[in-house]
């Protein structure tokens, strides 16, 4: 039963002891990170290494940088999101690979887009039409796919602390929304929505106004399955243990497990 988690680390560097330490504990197959914030030869690859993970990385200095760590070997990597030329949007936002020979998956870390009256919110709405096209071919491939990551997007009022607060942020607008329903319409799956439909299940609290004590937490990490993944669905939540320690990252790991193909 192979499991993937998905992890925003804000700063692999920084969160390297923390990240170690919950690898070895957690030991999922494979790990899609976001926010790793290092060009690709600063990654900690040997580290990362002996535990016993291939890595797969696509970074750039300073800002976003997303990877794939998988116990089940890496095929056919692919960088970057289609649909635009690299002089457009050379941002490293989307990394994706085939795992265990037959699972194909996808870090993401999606725009923030705030403010939302500026050209940040225009850009993120067409990365969004960008993902949405590209999910759409890759259901045509008819393979088990799990688009993971840091969306940026809570997809309901039950995924906010406080909906009406935030109902005028990037992470809520109608639009963000509409188009992370249009991902779910072309037929994925929102495993923790699956699992969990209740509200109140985050991934994310702000480090200001004690937003981690009070649990003010969002929901803007997803895991996404096609058919042929939702099909085997065992299970899917979110590990808060990390976030409680010393030099936390804002986010906090979700996962999902699958049962074997053989078993599905």
């Amino acid at each position: 039963m192979p499991t993937i988690a998905t992890w925003n680390v804000n700063s692999i560097k920084a969160r390297l002891p923390a990240v170690l330490a919950w690898l070895a504990r957690a030991r999922p197959d494979v790990v899609l990170l976001q926010e790793t914030k290092t060009v690709d030869a600063g990654f900690p690859l040997m580290e990362i290494e002996d535990q016993g993970y291939q890595c797969a990385v696509h970074g750039q200095k300073s800002y976003n940088g997303v990877a794939i760590l998988s116990r089940l070997g890496l095929e056919d990597v692919s960088r970057g999101l289609p649909g635009a030329a690299e002089a457009e949007d050379d941002q490293a936002r989307y990394i994706e690979a085939v795992v265990g020979g037959t699972l194909r998956v996808a870090s993401i870390y999606l725009p923030n887009g705030n403010p939302s009256d500026s050209p940040k919110f225009a850009y993120k709405l067409a990365w969004m039409e960008r993902l949405g096209a590209h999910a759409t071919a890759l259901r045509a491939l008819d393979e088990a796919v799990v688009l993971g990551g840091d969306f940026n997007v809570c997809p309901t009022d039950g995924d906010v602390y406080d909906p009406e607060g935030w109902r005028d942020d990037a992470l809520c607008r109608p639009e963000s929304r509409a188009r992370f329903r249009a991902l779910l319409h072309l037929g994925y799956w929102d495993a923790l929505a699956a699992r969990h439909p209740r509200p109140g299940v985050f991934t994310f609290w702000d480090y200001q106004g004690g937003a981690w004590q009070k649990d003010n937490g969002l929901r803007i990490d997803h895991l996404l399955l096609s058919p042929l993944a939702a099909d085997r669905l065992e299970d899917a939540g979110v590990d808060r243990t990390p976030r409680g320690e010393p030099k936390a990252s804002d986010h906090t790991p979700a996962w999902v497990r699958l049962r074997d193909q053989t078993a599905a």
